[in-house]
């Protein structure tokens, strides 16, 4: 029996995967969690085989979650769920060292085939979504810009970035000026926007 963890945060679509999943005889759902910082408690406790991470979380996205599932309990096989829109996503996730992917909209069968061999060891990776994924190029942010940004999406101002990183809401505002530039963007909610897609922060 394979045991799986599930971490999808849309109802429907949770539902829908578990009692898919309910059908194989040799697949068992273990845990279902609906946010990022969710998964390594649950899967610490409940020790599953193959944690199927969506890359799209709240609080700490899939791709960090995963990060931190491999290094925490490495004998969890991760796969994970991405769109065909979201190639620089699926660069960040082999960056980590994620191995297993699968697109949503891919036909059911083809998920407990993925899961199998994903707790075999194997790598399941889609050659259009990997195809894709390279053609974007490597991030032109430095870490600090990537930071300053990614603060930024989340609602913070310079005042509380500069806090957080011990530095002068000035300097904050240098980093994000050049992430702007960087990313060619109009303003920081369109450098935002591009350095998401492009799987950048």
């Amino acid at each position: 029996m394979i045991r799986v963890l599930l971490a999808e945060d849309m109802h429907m679509i949770r539902a829908a995967l578990t009692a898919l999943l309910h059908l194989e005889s040799d697949l068992e759902v273990v845990a279902e969690v609906t946010r990022g910082d969710e998964i390594v408690p649950a899967a610490l406790r409940v020790r599953p085989d193959v944690a199927i991470v969506d890359i799209d979380l709240p609080v700490l996205d899939g791709i960090s979650a995963a990060a931190q599932l491999r290094k925490m309990l490495p004998t969890c096989r991760i796969l994970v769920l991405t769109a065909m829109g979201q190639p620089g996503q699926v660069r960040r996730a082999l960056s980590a060292g994620i191995e297993a992917f699968l697109v949503k909209d891919a036909p059911g069968d083809r998920l407990a085939d993925a899961i199998r061999r994903t707790a075999a060891g194997l790598r399941v990776l889609d050659a259009e979504l990997v195809a894709s994924a390279m053609q974007h190029g490597e991030s032109p942010l430095t870490p600090r810009e990537a930071t300053v940004l990614r603060e930024t999406a989340r609602g913070a101002s310079a005042e509380e970035i500069a806090a957080r990183l011990h530095l002068s809401a000035g300097t904050v505002r240098n980093y994000l000026t050049g992430a702007i530039t960087k990313t060619g963007a109009r303003n920081k909610i369109d450098a935002i926007r591009i350095a998401e897609d492009a799987g950048w922060l």
